[in-house]
């Protein structure tokens, strides 16, 4: 790894991106000029009120929509010509999502009448993949998350903070250079929640893995090392989280 994330090469950069949408006659932005840029095994997160834009930003950089207009750019490895993403036809983003971008919401969404194994093996198999390598790669990521015991147990057989951590594994399941996270903690008990923090900053450190987490939860946000603060669809500003100066954690 680089000494430091300043001197990573870049993974995404964000260009000028606006998002609106239209009610009848009327247009809403809910982005407005956004401009971002990651670093290679960096970790972020964004904060705002409500309607800041957030999850809308997170869901373009995850191509599960496309801006009105603008550039998103993601580097290959170690650097060189970048692909802007939102001129990829849909095949071709689908399987560049599937195989570069991972994502965590809220809500699990793991297929209830799979097991934990099965459920992290479902993006390898969507990437045709072999189904042993699809269950040795699931595997390995519900080993790194602490759920190894649990492989042949089904959702409901877990509790909320065990669905999460194979929600996280299957995310991971691919190898993905960028993990999107939209309020992974807020269905969460406040002692599981300190969990699966603590897990994701462990695997941002174990797999340099650069992650952007959306979250409303200031004591996640203190933690990180960047915070980026969004308002009206613009960001406002960011800074170091209190892991590097807390007087430069944006308020809300």
């Amino acid at each position: 790894m680089p000494s430091s994330i300043s001197e990573a090469p870049a993974l995404v950069q964000v260009r000028d991106m606006w998002k609106s949408f239209r009610h009848g006659s009327r247009k809403l932005d809910v982005l407005r000029g956004v401009n971002l840029d990651l670093r290679a095994g960096e970790m972020v997160t964004i904060i705002g009120a409500s309607g800041a834009g957030k999850s809308t930003l997170l869901h373009c950089l995850g191509t599960l929509d496309l801006p009105t207009s603008g550039e998103i750019l993601f580097y290959p490895p170690g650097g060189g010509t970048p692909t802007d993403i939102t001129r990829l036809s849909p095949p071709d983003l689908a399987d560049f999502r599937n195989r570069t971008i991972g994502f965590v919401f809220q809500f699990h969404h793991l297929l209830p009448e799979f097991s934990a194994l099965e459920n992290a093996m479902m993006p390898a198999l969507i990437a045709r993949i072999s189904t042993r390598q699809a269950r040795e790669q699931a595997e390995a990521m519900l080993d790194a998350v602490g759920m190894s015991h649990r492989l042949d147990h089904r959702p409901g057989e877990l509790s909320g903070g065990e669905q999460q951590r194979v929600a996280i594994a299957r995310a991971l399941a691919m190898q993905p250079r960028l993990l999107l996270a939209d309020e992974p903690t807020g269905n969460l008990d406040t002692k599981t929640s300190e969990e699966v923090h603590e897990l994701l900053f462990r695997l941002n450190e174990e797999h340099d893995l650069t992650m952007l987490v959306v979250t409303h939860n200031m004591e996640l946000a203190q933690k990180m090392p960047r915070v980026v603060r969004m308002a009206d669809g613009r960001i406002l500003e960011q800074g170091l989280g209190s892991s590097d100066d807390p007087d430069r954690v944006p308020a809300e």
